[in-house]
């Protein structure tokens, strides 16, 4: 599994930038950057409220990315070694997105 970092500190399962989900979703099946991807398990937290999906937030994450161009998607599955999920003050998915994306498309 990737190793996950995430600096949306306005998402409801981020817990000191790891997150509390086992796996989240990649969304952007069209993506030719990493500006059209977002983070589809993103929700938005209000007040001082966290998740306690698991307990435990984990710096590993299974990874179902739906960014079919990305050279690091294999059969919807993130093979990255690392990714990042940015967005510091994002209050809706869109307005996450995967940093890592590269695409794979040719040109």
């Amino acid at each position: 599994m990737p190793e996950l970092r995430c600096t949306v500190q306005t998402c409801l399962h981020n817990k000191d930038f790891y997150c509390d989900l086992d796996g989240i979703r990649v969304g952007g099946n069209q993506a030719k950057s990493s500006e059209e991807t977002c983070c589809d398990s993103f929700e938005e937290r209000k007040g001082d409220s966290y998740s306690n999906v698991t307990g435990n937030a984990s710096p590993t994450s299974s990874i179902d990315c739906k960014a079919t161009d990305c050279q690091y998607n294999d059969n919807c599955s993130c093979h990255a070694g690392k990714i990042s999920v940015e967005g510091s003050q994002a209050c809706q998915c869109e307005q996450t997105e995967c940093a890592t994306f590269t695409c794979g498309c040719r040109k």
